[in-house]
């Protein structure tokens, strides 16, 4: 497996544009006549109609735009050739928000000359404000003309809110002598917390794969990436992951399980781990990666739940803002984790490029250095290492330490 360029455009067949059609005004504009705004509208399309999957947030309360794929995957029989996704506006929570996700699709669907069906929708940003729908259809004509196999720079960007960066990954591998590409776009800095079950997923991959195994392997994958990932503890109403599959790498088709299958995993695990990791590093106002890897867990479940329970702590977030190795709260978090275990088998330790630190064996604290723990937490990636010493599986989760300026950004969001 080999790491490429192109993000969601690597695979064949898959063309994506980006433009700023001004979804919403900037409370005080620019008065430079050269600034450029940030893209705040995106389409990516393929040349085929593909097999698709995707996986929705499990809150209650679900954007509009969620509703309208999903009903559309319904009808179209897990097929699409198009999706379009806004930043700026959540569409969520309001009385026209299916109205205007339909509508955003049937403005693509005219422009292509498709059927509606085979359009999906995803919307980001504030919750409970009214989509302005004007801006969007004077932006699709322009969406549709300037599609392009090479800009998914312009897509990835689009999607972005409160991030900092953007967040693509691609590799290629190889599948019955031919060579498949999977490639991807995420956003996310904060409200990230998700049961899949402000994250936005979009994949596409060339492998020839069914529907059914193509939501069998994202299901799966979205369990030990996305799922494991937490930035503030809430749940967004329109997280989403969606993967497009053309088929134009001319493999065999996967339809059942097998080593075929599981290569393909492999390759989407690959690049939803890395999307997860940017996301986790990208976290509103973070200043440090935290990857939490549990090992010796009696089952995966178990793993996947204490790593997850330690990344989620806040007092444990704090603490790696600080630099402070106050491994108690590790070993708190591990506690409340609920899960089956023997906490007095437990060791953990705290390491980054400067190096390890043994923090607490067997359940109990143990001297250590602190000025060498200072060194380590120094780093803007922590890996927190938990074992169980109670078996053989393992899991990662992600997050990133809790600052001053994630209040500051959230505490003035709206403008």
């Amino acid at each position: 497996m080999t790491k490429i360029d192109g993000g969601i455009c690597a695979a064949k067949g898959f063309k994506a544009s980006g433009t700023y059609c001004g979804i919403k005004k900037p409370a005080v504009e620019n008065p430079n006549p050269d600034y450029v705004h940030k893209n705040d509208i995106c389409l990516v399309a393929c040349d085929v109609l593909c097999n698709t999957a995707a996986v929705y947030t499990q809150n209650k309360v679900k954007g509009a735009p969620i509703l309208v794929t999903k009903d559309h995957l319904a009808k179209s029989g897990n097929k699409a050739k198009a999706i379009i996704a806004n930043s700026k506006n959540a569409n969520t929570c309001n009385a026209d928000g299916v109205e205007k996700a339909a509508k955003m699709c049937q403005l693509v669907a005219d422009e292509m000359g498709l059927p509606a069906e085979q359009v999906l929708v995803a919307s980001t940003g504030v919750i409970g404000q009214v989509l302005p729908i004007e801006p969007i259809i004077t932006a699709v004509p322009t969406l549709v003309k300037e599609l392009d196999y090479g800009k998914n720079e312009e897509a990835a960007t689009a999607i972005m809110t409160t991030d900092t960066v953007k967040k693509e990954y691609a590799v290629e591998f190889q599948l019955d002598g031919k060579t498949c590409r999977l490639g991807g776009m995420a956003k996310g800095s904060g409200m990230i917390h998700p049961n899949m079950a402000t994250t936005l997923n979009f994949i596409s991959t060339d492998c020839a794969i069914s529907a059914k195994m193509l939501q069998q392997a994202l299901s799966e994958i979205v369990k030990v990436t996305y799922n494991c990932l937490s930035i503030d503890g809430d749940t967004s109403t329109n997280d989403m992951v969606e993967i497009m599959a053309s088929g134009l790498a001319g493999n065999a088709e996967i339809t059942a399980p097998g080593p075929a299958l599981d290569t393909f995993k492999a390759a989407l695990y690959d690049v939803m781990a890395n999307l997860t990791r940017m996301l986790a590093k990208d976290g509103e106002g973070a200043s440090k990666l935290l990857e939490c890897v549990c090992s010796g867990a009696p089952t995966k479940d178990t793993a996947i739940i204490v790593a997850k329970e330690v990344i989620g702590s806040t007092l444990f977030k704090c603490a790696m803002f600080g630099e402070d190795a106050n491994w108690g709260r590790v070993l708190c978090a591990i506690g409340y984790a609920p899960a089956e275990f023997d906490i007095d088998k437990v060791d953990v330790a705290l390491k980054s490029t400067a190096g390890t630190v043994t923090v607490c064996q067997n359940g109990a604290g143990v001297d250590f250095s602190e000025k060498e723990a200072a060194k380590v937490l120094a780093e803007d990636e922590i890996y927190i290492l938990v074992d169980l010493n109670q078996g053989e599986e393992k899991a990662t989760a992600w997050g990133c330490d809790l600052t001053y300026d994630y209040v500051k950004i959230n505490g003035d969001y709206r403008t």
